[in-house]
């Protein structure tokens, strides 16, 4: 689950470069998008935008150490999941071979 209160430490960086630029820049201009907007959807703007600039100024995004932490997990999913479906063709082609020429007559 995504902890997005406690304070994660210097080790814990997972946004830099241009990416944690790209944070603070997006999302400055999301806050001021959405003040200059106002009203409900300028609201949500300014949150975005905020949780935008946080993300950059921590230098650290819960989702995306979820992500990072989670991702040998999928790649080992749907590895399972294509050699199964290599195996259920390969089963296929064989029952189609099996019972090539093979009539049912309903008795």
């Amino acid at each position: 689950m995504l902890d997005i209160h406690s304070t994660p430490d210097a080790s814990q960086h997972n946004v830099q470069g241009l990416e944690r630029l790209g944070s603070l820049a997006g999302g400055a201009l999301m806050v001021t998008k959405g003040l200059r907007h106002g009203g409900l959807i300028g609201m949500l703007q300014v949150v975005i935008g905020g949780l935008a600039v946080a993300r950059g100024v921590s230098g650290h995004c819960s989702t995306k150490a979820w992500w990072q932490q989670h991702r040998q997990e999928y790649h080992r999913l749907r590895s399972d999941i294509e050699r199964s479906a290599a195996e259920l063709e390969a089963l296929k082609r064989s029952a189609r071979a099996a019972t090539r020429g093979v009539t049912v007559t309903g008795e």
